[in-house]
């Protein structure tokens, strides 16, 4: 974890959850008899107990201005921890490793993130999840040598969760299918900050400043469980582990909106979850949607543990087991 910020805040969530814990806890990712995994590039619709630990990504970027095109590699970890049923919160942190071209690696921690998140609606009938959090990234906690920010950004958001086990029974190999997504914007809390320029003819060193553009971050993952096939479409004799296997297709993109903050950039990334009762495995594939966000393949991998079903008792519990709010 970062520093002892995070670690700190971590293992306070933890204690508490220990500590205060109710009654039994409900079981993460579910509406009705759909089972959302965790995805590994877009944010999920439900609030759970869990943790993302190791999470790990390579991809080489391209140059922009005055800055060398890299391959970025980074790890990262992510705890999410619910305060009542339907309310909680998630703190992230990632260790950067920058390789740029023609010049010295650099290593650091990125800025500390956390997220409040509120899931207001479940439809168990139509397997259907909707929710809304902001997330918070603290500047100034991360290495400025890898690009982390000096200032805050807030980024409200909503998410949403659909399965397609609704459908008629004439289009029951479709019912396995599901999407969820996220709709956000990034508010940065500066508009602008001073940074250095160096002019390549002269050598002198020069004051500019750097705009920062709000920007609106969507995306969205279609998901196809065979889980979800086998138990309630049609048993087609799949064995361990080709019967836990939920195919996707993540889709991220971002998109500047004033103070010139350029194009839109993105990634589709194709992969497959494995997700068993206590933990899931993913792997994905990481394709750049045009030149502004690169030409290179990357991959992202992720260890992800259930801790409602790891320890249902202490860790996997809310903190306050009743609803935020009651209808």
């Amino acid at each position: 974890m970062r520093h002892h910020i995070p670690a700190a805040a971590i293992v306070t969530l933890t204690a508490l959850s220990a500590c205060l814990a109710g009654t039994d806890a409900v079981a993460h990712g579910f509406a009705g008899k759909r089972f959302f995994p965790a995805t590994l590039t877009t944010d999920d619709p439900f609030m759970a107990d869990e943790l993302s630990l190791p999470t790990v990504s390579t991809i080489r970027t391209p140059g922009a201005g005055d800055e060398p095109g890299a391959r970025d590699t980074e790890i990262s970890a992510e705890l999410a921890k619910r305060i009542t049923r339907d309310f909680g919160v998630s703190i992230a942190e990632r260790y950067a490793v920058l390789s740029p071209d023609g010049g010295p690696t650099q290593y650091g921690w990125g800025n500390v993130e956390m997220q409040l998140k509120y899931q207001f609606f479940t439809s168990e009938e139509h397997e259907a999840i909707l929710s809304f959090g902001t997330a918070f990234e603290i500047g100034g906690t991360g290495a400025q040598r890898i690009g982390a920010d000096r200032f805050n950004t807030v980024t409200p958001a909503v998410f949403f969760g659909k399965g397609f086990g609704d459908l008629p029974d004439g289009l029951s190999y479709l019912k396995p299918l599901a999407v969820t997504g996220t709709l956000g914007g990034a508010i940065p809390l500066r508009s602008s900050s001073s940074r250095t320029i160096v002019d390549e003819d002269t050598g002198s060193i020069m004051l500019g400043r750097e705009q920062h553009s709000d920007t609106i971050q969507y995306g969205f993952a279609v998901e196809y469980s065979l889980p979800y096939l086998q138990s309630f479409v049609r048993d087609i004799g799949l064995k361990a582990p080709f019967n836990r296997l939920i195919p996707l297709v993540e889709f991220a993109f971002e998109s500047p909106v004033d103070r010139g903050g350029g194009g839109t950039t993105g990634t589709i990334n194709p992969g497959i979850v494995w997700a068993g009762q206590y933990f899931q495995l993913g792997i994905e594939a990481i394709f750049p949607v045009n030149e502004r966000t690169g030409h290179n393949v990357g991959v992202i991998a992720q260890l992800h543990f259930f801790l409602d079903d790891l320890f249902p008792q202490t860790l996997g519990r809310p903190i306050f087991d009743r609803p935020l709010i009651s209808w």
